[in-house]
């Protein structure tokens, strides 16, 4: 690979001109040649730097609205020349071709034109780059002796290895371009293949992922694993990718993972509702009329386990419920809602305030509107399982009361509200729900009855430590019962009505069992497994 490559020539062609003058004055003042196109030589020109027009470089001009301007021999020859091969400096030479040392170029902005509300067809395939990512790739291709610069962001470091070097590029630079160009072309194609398979309601595309790396996280899922973000292009607001930091260290990659648990759960109500989540398991949960009294009943569920957990709101942080949470013996990592009262950061910087406060990691997720977006994705070794999201609580014709007793009203809020918490556990899941709030959790167990055993061991410590009564119990599983031996356990510690799939050969065994003990069950229709 050759070592340093002068820049004598450049071309400039960018949507995003954020910093182009700076960078043309720059180049221009070290001597270098400037070519742009349409829009960008506009701008430079008006900032008085000499530019040479592309169509003056190709001999033809741009046309059909922009669409062909730089897919020319004489603009792709001298990016993919290689200049130690005698012929191909002969054919430049033969056919006027001059060499390009550098390219400035970004790309017009598809990802963010698909997310524009009322956006038409043709306007966002128009959004489509062509000579942009063609000049990107030849230019990365030829790295050896070209230097590619696809974002603002790069500007600073190719100034710097200018100066560096006399006014020539480095080895090292061009090829850290050449792959972050490379990584954005794929990313680009990727995006717009989703977008299309989307429009084709094609629920899993032919190629998956256009996520680009936001951050570099302190480790993985333990300290001895390297872990990074990656951002979805085409998330919209409302999504966790798009959640803005107010406060707080760094999101660490558990935090996501248990943030992301959270959020997706909390989003499921209409009403007022906190979910505490810990290891990606809910051990708190709660609908009431108000936020503050959701998060008061969330963190009664179990205040053990909330110590040290993930908080999720589905309203606004207000300055009453932040007054609410910043005492001493609560504590938490994470907290994220659609939105926070600007004096409610303030009570967490307080003297009065506990010293967790200042390090509480705050997001403002802007809404709830936004269902859970894109795919669920899981490594295997050598591959992704890619499915698409969970979102059908309840099979068609569902809920569906199969027993002689109907639930009540306010048992039939209970078990929808069971049932979502349920959906949002780890399998093996039974969810124990009084009076709109989760009094026992049982997750992750490889036994469904123990799983339910769990559960009433959660339930029977939080009516010790509140004093409540556990009369009135609703219960959530997350698949069928293939014995009665789960329904029993349920039944022993109190349940009067249980929600679950049904699909079993066990099914009118379950029923007439519940029938015999004068409780009511819904089928589902749908089974959530969450691995």
């Amino acid at each position: 690979m050759s070592d340093l490559v002068p820049v004598r020539r450049a071309l400039l062609s960018v949507y995003d001109k954020s910093g182009l003058v700076e960078l043309g004055q720059a180049l221009a003042a070290r001597g270098v040649e400037l070519i742009s196109t349409g829009g960008s030589a506009r701008t430079l020109r008006e900032a008085g730097l000499e530019v040479l027009d592309v169509s003056d470089v190709t001999g033809f001009p741009e046309m059909m609205d922009g669409r062909v301007k730089t897919l020319h021999p004489k603009v792709h020859g001298g990016l993919l020349a290689l200049r130690d091969d005698a012929g191909h400096t002969a054919s430049m030479e033969e056919h006027g071709i001059g060499a390009i040392d550098l390219v400035v170029c970004n790309l017009y902005p598809f990802e963010a034109t698909v997310q524009q509300p009322g956006v038409t067809f043709p306007e966002v395939i128009e959004q489509i780059d062509i000579g942009g990512p063609s000049m990107v790739r030849s230019s990365a291709k030829n790295h050896r002796f070209v230097a590619i610069v696809t974002e603002p962001a790069q500007y600073e470091a190719l100034l710097e290895d200018l100066d560096a070097n006399d006014g020539a590029t480095s080895a090292a630079l061009r090829s850290d371009l050449a792959r972050a160009a490379f990584a954005r072309t794929a990313a680009y194609d990727a995006a717009i293949a989703r977008w299309l398979a989307e429009q084709a309601e094609e629920p899993l595309p032919l190629t998956f992922s256009s996520a680009k790396r936001e951050a570099v996280l302190r480790y993985g899922e333990n300290p001895h694993q390297q872990a990074a973000l990656y951002i979805d292009p085409l998330a919209p607001e409302g999504s966790l990718g798009r959640a803005r930091l107010l406060q707080g260290k760094a999101i660490s990659f558990n935090n996501y993972n248990d943030v992301d648990a959270a959020w997706a759960l909390v989003r499921e109500f209409d009403e007022p509702a906190c979910v505490i989540i810990k290891h990606a398991n809910p051990c708190g949960a709660a609908i009431s009329n108000s936020i503050r009294e959701a998060y008061e009943r969330a963190v009664e569920c179990d205040p053990r386990s909330a110590f040290g957990g993930i908080v999720a709101l589905n309203e606004p942080l207000t300055v009453d419920l932040a007054m609410a949470m910043a005492v001493k013996e609560r504590f938490f990592e994470v907290l994220i809602a659609p939105g926070i009262e600007p004096e409610a950061l303030n009570v967490f910087h307080t003297p009065d305030a506990p010293k967790w406060g200042k390090s509480l990691r705050v997001l403002d997720a802007g809404t709830t509107e936004t269902p859970t977006f894109g795919h669920n994705v899981r490594s295997i070794d050598g591959g992704f399982l890619v499915q698409t999201q969970d979102r059908s609580p309840f099979g068609d014709g569902c809920p569906q009361t199969v027993t002689e007793t109907e639930p009540t009203p306010q048992q039939a809020r209970d078990l929808k509200f069971a049932w979502m918490v349920a959906k949002h556990t780890k399998s093996n899941a039974i969810v124990l729900v009084k009076d709109g709030q989760a009094v026992g959790v049982g997750a992750g167990q490889m036994s469904r009855v123990e799983a339910t055993q769990l559960a009433a061991l959660r339930a029977q410590t939080y009516a010790e430590e509140t004093g409540e009564k556990l009369d009135g119990l609703v219960a959530a599983s997350d698949a069928f019962y293939p014995f009665n031996d789960g329904i029993e356990a349920a039944l022993d510690v109190g349940a009067v009505a249980l929600v679950q799939p049904g699909g079993s050969r066990n099914d009118e065994n379950a029923i007439k069992l519940c029938n015999e003990r004068g409780v009511a069950m819904w089928f589902a229709g749908n089974r959530h497994f969450r691995h």
